[in-house]
């Protein structure tokens, strides 16, 4: 029996683990237990949405390596803390185990498909979701947890994603309202979590309360909605951070007995990985080689499984979009004006006014009415009394180039770290001369990072109040 000291407990892994590991690894067993003496592996993957991997290992503070599977994704070292710097908060990179990078970059989205992550919290698939769409299409991204749905829309926001529906709900009530509709799914599932015990000693506990079984039935729930809501020729991909067969190949299996038009599709196979096993599926089915398993023992990051689903094209167009219903409220005067005085090519047509809040609303929005929603589409600002209030989610969505009031600091400026904190911070006269008076928009090194107020060379903070540093 493993044990090992977390520093406060002395933690050990299940006997029933233990033998079920054995079995599946026979004499790769000893090899995994080993794995649990080296520390787990960190990784933040680009936003290549704002910047390009180029730009950001130019400008990066950090000693970074790459992530074999992924293009924009890179190890770094346990000792620094990239969520406490100024570019994590302009929204350049999400911190993401390494492994997790495979599930949303081997589902090869494309610029104009309507993409579902059906299990989004808190928001790790959906950002790079979101990148590779690069405001086009439309990003549906869910959670049913009320809670874990909120971290997701902050970090979608925070990447600057405007085509997106943030939603709050079951996979069946989904299933009702878009049968075949979703060019591309993510099911990232809910798992038992094996593939984590070495980074997170408290999964084991959760793991022995749980077991595997009530997991595996969950993610076939799950699948069996997902099917319904999956365009024909559209494309599935599943993953796990776990072992356990009956969660990743059983479930796989489970998959294909759904719809008679689905078959696996080959993953790339990079070093280290492994093929999926089908003797320890039900069917035998070969094709199961075409998923992939990811040991700790043999990579560079924790345990995973994936595997990509194609459902076959038919002649027919299937999905019905049904449009989405504008409210007939009319912007504000400085509504318009402020809108207009963006370079971004806004169409003022697709705003939607809700109770003095203003709403951009993609071009493939469907009717969401009735739907638990947290946002639809990119969250303007609100009107009021002789004003337009911008908000940080449009602070995030723009570019310096897009807004023609800006402050510019330095990486390096003590007013970067007082502005996220939302302090009041000055401008030397020289820059003042650069800015009008009114809102502005303060960016790092010409990534945005929220609104403020200029008034006589001070500026009155506007960033979020539930973002700031601590």
């Amino acid at each position: 029996m493993i044990r090992w000291d977390t520093g406060e407990d002395k933690m050990e892994l299940p006997v029933i683990f233990e033998q079920k590991m054995k079995e599946m690894l026979g004499p790769d067993y000893e090899n995994y237990l080993a794995s649990f003496e080296c520390g787990a592996y960190q990784g933040l993957r680009v936003n290549t949405a704002k910047i390009s991997v180029e730009d950001f290992c130019r400008l990066s503070p950090y000693e970074l390596k790459p992530v074999p599977w992924c293009s924009n994704g890179f190890y770094y070292d346990k000792e620094q803390k990239p969520a406490k710097h100024p570019f994590y908060f302009a929204g350049l990179y999400y911190i993401q185990e390494p492994s997790a990078m495979t599930t949303a970059g081997f589902l090869p989205v494309e610029e104009g498909d309507v993409v579902l992550d059906l299990c989004a919290a808190p928001g790790g698939k959906s950002t790079e979701l979101a990148a590779k769409l690069n405001g086009t299409g439309l990003l549906v991204s869910n959670d049913i947890s009320n809670s874990r749905a909120k971290a997701l829309l902050k970090n979608i926001e925070i990447f600057g994603a405007g085509n997106v529906l943030v939603t709050s709900e079951p996979p069946n009530e989904l299933a009702k309202r878009f049968p075949a509709f979703f060019d591309k799914i993510l099911i990232d599932a809910p798992c038992s979590g094996e593939g984590m015990f070495r980074k997170q000693n408290n999964m084991i506990k959760a793991w022995e309360h749980n077991g595997v079984e009530m997991f595996a039935g969950l993610q076939r729930t799950i699948l069996k909605e997902a099917v319904a809501m999956l365009r024909p020729g559209g494309m599935l991909i599943y993953s796990t951070c776990t072992f356990s067969k009956e969660e990743n190949e059983q479930s796989i299996e489970y998959l294909l007995s759904l719809d008679d038009s689905l078959h696996l599709e080959e993953l790339p196979m990079i070093e280290g990985f492994d093929t999926g096993h089908p003797e320890w599926g039900l069917t035998n089915n070969p094709d199961i080689k075409k998923c992939r398993r990811l040991w700790p023992h043999h990579i560079n990051g924790e345990g995973h499984f994936v595997a990509l689903v194609k459902k076959d094209a038919c002649t027919e167009e299937l999905r019905k979009d049904s449009a989405y219903v504008f409210s007939k409220e009319k912007l504000s005067k400085e509504a318009v004006s402020f809108i207009r005085s963006m370079s971004y090519p806004f169409d003022l047509s697709r705003m939607d006014v809700q109770k003095e809040r203003v709403f951009y609303i993609p071009e493939h929005m469907p009717y969401v009415k009735g739907l638990r929603i947290l946002r639809c589409g990119l969250y303007m600002g609100e009107m009021k009394k002789n004003r337009f209030e911008p908000s940080q989610s449009l602070a995030m969505f723009l570019k310096a180039v897009d807004f023609p009031n800006v402050v510019n600091l330095r990486e390096d400026d003590d007013r970067v770290i007082r502005y996220l904190k939302g302090e009041t911070i000055e401008l030397e006269a020289e820059k003042t001369a650069d800015c009008r008076e009114g809102i502005c928009l303060i960016c790092v090194e010409q990534y945005p990072l929220g609104f403020g107020k200029l008034t006589g060379g001070t500026i009155k903070n506007k960033y979020l109040p539930g973002w700031r540093w601590m």
